[in-house]
């Protein structure tokens, strides 16, 4: 395919060159080795074509990584096929990495399956403790994802979408739409695998996917990018007041924190706008080994301290109780109720 470069696989080339360049300037030493993490899908092996130019034509350092769940008819050699493309492409090295994984493989179980491989692989080589790992999610993700918190009626954090950075994990197309990586890995001539669970109609993210989204972009247009743009705002609004939410957290602090017990003092939280003390909630929830408070147990506790007559305790997930002590002055305390192992 001759003549002047595609825009959009400039564009894609230009992505992970930007975000490997602002992972690299915020660490010292050098650039480390990055990998994409490839499926074999059209969004992963677009990313890898990107990857693989700068790899050979500008002297980035990056590598591939294949995660077989093995639980699928013929996986092997869907992890094969992909692994095989991304050396082709000037990826170095490439590795298949076998999940391990059991049973029933729902969505969330086998995105942290996933992730487990990946880090059992970086975390056993030392030159790769600081590899950022690219990961292909797309505009089209992004949508989705947005689109599922507002309709779950969750908070700004949810509604904030995929993050473009979570500690080593980049995810450089969050820009561009699942047309544009299947129209990249055309112009590559690369042989993209669908997902047969993809196309299950059964799967709510699927008739997202499938129905919902498409319906509404035929309806009002740029869905997805405006769906994106809400991501970003919220984005923005969510890591602020988390970062507030942080200060008053050790402001409010009674006593040195531990792994099993905060306490937090009563009329300080009770000083503060909700937004604010929902997150120092749930922040100081897993502080004690929890996990984030959904909306009703987060107003659960925020009703402790509105002094009625319940002191508690209110049970969170992950083995967490609060409650609101009756002497002076009052504390809200979290603490771990996760039974202890024998010895």
């Amino acid at each position: 395919m001759g003549g002047n470069l595609p825009a959009v696989v400039a564009r894609a080339r230009n992505l992970v060159a930007e975000a490997l360049d602002a992972f690299d300037a915020q660490r010292s030493g050098g650039a480390p080795q990055a990998f994409v993490a490839c499926s074999g899908g059209a969004d992963s092996l677009a990313l890898a074509a990107a990857a693989g130019f700068l790899a050979q034509r500008k002297g980035y350092s990056v590598g591939a990584l294949v995660v077989d769940h093995g639980l699928q008819t013929g996986s092997a050699e869907v992890a094969e096929k992909a692994a095989s493309q991304c050396a082709d492409l000037g990826l170095s090295p490439v590795r298949v990495l076998k999940a391990h994984v059991s049973g029933n493989l729902n969505e969330a179980y086998a995105r942290e399956a996933r992730y487990a491989a990946i880090e059992e692989f970086l975390s056993a080589d030392a030159a790769y403790q600081n590899s950022p790992v690219l990961l292909a999610h797309t505009l089209n993700d992004q949508a989705e994802q947005v689109l599922l918190g507002l309709a779950r009626g969750s908070g700004t954090r949810a509604i904030a979408g995929i993050p473009p950075v979570r500690g080593r994990y980049v995810r450089p197309f969050l820009p561009l739409s699942r047309e544009d990586t299947e129209w990249i890995c055309h112009h590559a001539r690369l042989d993209f695998w669908v997902d047969p669970t993809n196309l299950e109609t059964d799967a709510l993210r699927n008739q997202v996917r499938l129905t919902l989204l498409p319906a509404l972009a035929d309806t009002l247009g740029a869905v997805y990018e405006n769906l994106a743009r809400t991501a970003e705002l919220a984005r923005d609004d969510a890591d602020y007041l988390d970062e507030l939410a942080d200060e008053v957290l050790r402001d409010a602090m009674m006593a040195p924190p531990s792994s099993s017990e905060v306490k937090l003092d009563v009329n300080r939280l009770t000083q503060l706008p909700r937004a604010l003390t929902s997150r120092v909630i749930r922040q100081a929830a897993i502080m004690v080994g929890g996990k984030a408070p959904d909306f009703e147990r987060t107003r659960a506790v925020l009703g402790l301290l509105r002094l009625g007559p319940s002191t508690g305790p209110v049970q969170l997930e992950g083995h967490v109780d609060v409650i609101r002590t009756t002497e002076m002055p009052r504390g809200l305390v979290f603490r771990s109720a996760r039974p202890k192992t024998a010895h």
